[in-house]
């Protein structure tokens, strides 16, 4: 095993109501994996959507902020705890996250369109399931052009919200058009090794989209959307094997949002299982 290279670049704390455990914990993990760093995305306050089910409130922004600098200082010298944020896109929020994420020193910045919950839904769904994939990648290539962003989440989590209406050859036209404007705008995309929990038990993307994005040059910011300590790094030696598989040499992390780049090989050989 050599030196620590990887962070874990997606994770979450108990502010956003739906992940357990504190920074603390999942630093811990993350040195116990030999990463050389885990960058904190919970989950984005939001104007108007009261109560909040799925992220923290408005006034609890401070507190995610305390509870990441308590990681840092406790890991200090050890591993390095950065705090980023998971912002939700869609149109119209483009003001409230230009002011939130210019409250505090932000390392990565991931953009989500999270077409599942119940604020999204009752705004666009409108009864026809593949009209609603065709406005999720709509909206995934507009989140790339706003600049808020150095990274697009979880980039087909769309087909989990109705499995039997996901057909891949079907929605693939979209889903190029929507990948020819995010390549434009060189902005990162995710490969989200938590998808193989949800209803399809693939990762996000799939390997057939991930060689789409290959084709076009779109670099890869590796995450485990960790929700629980235990989840820090999970699948990062199959993801990085798969990305392998599609042409992808390098994988990608951000700190002071500026792209970091090593090769796939040197960090497979970092990692602890």
């Amino acid at each position: 095993m050599s030196a620590p290279l990887l962070y874990e670049s997606h994770c979450h704390t108990p502010l956003c109501k739906h992940a357990v455990g504190l920074p603390v914990e999942y630093a811990a993990e993350a040195l116990a994996r030999n990463l050389k760093g885990i960058i904190f995305t919970c989950h984005c306050p939001l104007p108007d959507i009261a109560p909040n089910f799925t992220r923290m409130d408005p006034e609890q922004y401070e507190d995610y902020v305390a509870l990441v600098g308590e990681a840092q200082d406790k890991f200090a010298g050890r591993l390095d705890v950065r705090l980023g944020l998971e912002s939700d896109y869609y149109p119209g929020v483009e003001p409230w996250l230009e002011k939130l994420h210019a409250r505090h020193r932000l390392h990565h910045i991931l953009g989500s369109v999270h077409m599942q919950v119940p604020e999204y839904k009752a705004r666009f769904f409108r009864g026809d399931y593949f009209e609603y994939q065709q406005l999720y990648f709509q909206h995934l290539a507009e989140a790339a052009e706003t600049g808020l962003y150095d990274t697009l989440a979880h980039p087909d989590l769309v087909k989990n919200e109705s499995p039997a209406d996901w057909d891949f050859a079907r929605i693939r036209p979209y889903i190029e058009r929507a990948l020819d404007r995010i390549a434009k705008t060189g902005v990162a995309m995710e490969l989200n090794t938590s998808g193989v929990q949800k209803a399809i038990s693939e990762i996000n993307p799939s390997p057939a989209m991930l060689g789409m994005m290959r084709e076009r040059g779109i670099p890869v910011v590796l995450g485990a959307d960790a929700h629980t300590p235990r989840r820090v790094s999970d699948g990062y030696v199959s993801a990085m094997r798969t990305l392998q598989s599609v042409g992808y040499t390098e994988i990608n992390f951000f700190l002071d949002r500026k792209r970091q780049t090593v090769p796939i090989t040197a960090a497979l050989a970092s990692l602890k299982s």
